[in-house]
């Protein structure tokens, strides 16, 4: 009654299906290892000491401590990361202003409207308006 029975590796395709499963998973594993090292270092609300006991969990038992992790800490992992991807959008935003924009300064023709606006409200005289206007212009 021995009878063979055919195993996985046995079929060359299946062979290589494993394999890359295999690979895939390793690959999404030590990218999830390494978004919850980042995310301790990031996060601004746990004390120095906090940091470095889940440091220390997710090195010496890697498995157990980013599970623990996720589980315990997931859904601010999200909410951090946001907030990062806002800030540096935010920076990139501000730094293409100020590469485009030059010193920052409105242009006359914005000077030009809103003086032309404060001067039709009667804010300003037409003195006022005439020596501003000869200033921007100049």
């Amino acid at each position: 009654m021995s009878a063979y029975v055919d195993l996985a590796y046995d079929f060359p395709l299946l062979s290589a299906f494993w394999t890359i499963l295999w690979i895939v998973l390793w690959v999404a594993w030590l990218f999830l290892l390494f978004r919850v090292i980042i995310d301790i270092f990031r996060d601004d609300t746990m004390s120095g000491w906090a940091k470095a006991c889940w440091l220390v969990f997710t090195i010496v038992l890697p498995f157990l401590g980013v599970l623990v992790y996720v589980l315990a800490r997931g859904r601010s992992m999200g909410t951090r990361e946001r907030r990062h991807l806002r800030a540096q959008q935010e920076a990139f935003d501000e730094y293409v202003r100020e590469a485009a924009g030059g010193t920052g300064r409105a242009s006359e023709a914005d000077e030009l409207l809103k003086l032309s606006e404060l001067h039709t409200r009667g804010a300003i005289s037409e003195d006022e308006y005439r020596r501003a206007k000869e200033k921007i212009l100049h």
